[in-house]
């Protein structure tokens, strides 16, 4: 069912993390439902059963009509998680419509290390078939701090502390949020390659079942352009509706997302 070559580990942690280091990259608590059509959207069904979570799943984005971008805490077996082996692109419904297709290959990038903040957090995901749905650019680069951008996730809308009691959104979520400082995450969470994100709206922000999930900004031309993925929390902290989200710069592994796509 999966390629082995380029990658080592196959399992989804597809709620924002099964560990602590990720405790808060999962569904959008506080957010609202989608109020507009994201074709670039995919999720990753995902299960643990070693954890109890029977219906996870993790976010991505498509960026090549047979390419999926997400996060590679997603695809860490350490974790314990395991993918039921697609994806589906282009739904505001996590179990139906959209277009679904077989992962065929997983490239995990090669500087990846599961820690607190995950480091290189960012994996590839090839579709058995190419998607008639169109793909969503990459951002040259993220916006400075304080420019507007929009997370959106399947992950769970209420918080709960073990994975069997995390029920994911069968529908889209949306929370409008900003660039944040790096100062604004905690010391050693944000930096070239991680981006520290906050919340427009109070206690809310991406939790268990989001990770992977895309960060957009408009580009000149009024579009959506992708500048994240959804890592993990931005500080220590209690809960997944509090403290800043962290997000992998994506623009940063334009080279490397390229170089993968051509081989």
């Amino acid at each position: 069912m999966f390629s082995t070559k380029s990658f080592a580990v196959v399992a989804l942690a597809g709620a924002a993390c099964l560990v602590a280091t990720a405790g808060s990259a999962g569904a959008i608590v506080n957010g609202k439902k989608a109020t507009e059509s994201y074709p670039f959207m995919a999720s990753i069904p995902i299960s643990a059963p070693a954890l109890g979570l029977k219906d996870g799943v993790c976010g991505a984005a498509l960026i090549d009509p047979q390419w999926v971008v997400t996060a590679a805490h997603c695809l860490d077996m350490e974790i314990g998680s395991i993918p039921n082996g697609t994806v589906r692109v282009g739904s505001d419904h996590r179990k139906s419509g959209g277009t679904v297709r077989k992962i065929a290959q997983v490239v995990t990038h090669p500087g990846y290390a599961q820690s607190s903040p995950n480091q290189n957090d960012i994996a590839l995901i090839r579709l058995d078939r190419p998607v008639s749905k169109k793909p969503i650019q990459l951002a040259e680069r993220p916006g400075g701090p304080g420019t507007p951008t929009r997370i959106i996730g399947f992950g769970i809308t209420k918080a709960a502390t073990t994975p069997a009691d995390w029920k994911m959104s069968n529908r889209l979520n949306q929370l409008d949020t900003r660039r944040g400082a790096v100062s604004e995450c905690g010391p050693g969470f944000a930096g070239d390659t991680r981006l520290c994100t906050i919340s427009r709206v109070p206690k809310a922000m991406a939790c268990n079942g989001d990770s992977g999930s895309p960060q957009m900004q408009r580009g000149r031309n009024g579009r959506w352009e992708l500048i994240g993925v959804t890592s993990g929390p931005g500080a220590k902290s209690p809960s997944c509706a509090e403290g800043p989200g962290l997000y992998t710069n994506v623009p940063a592994y334009a080279e490397w997302i390229s170089r993968t796509i051509r081989k």
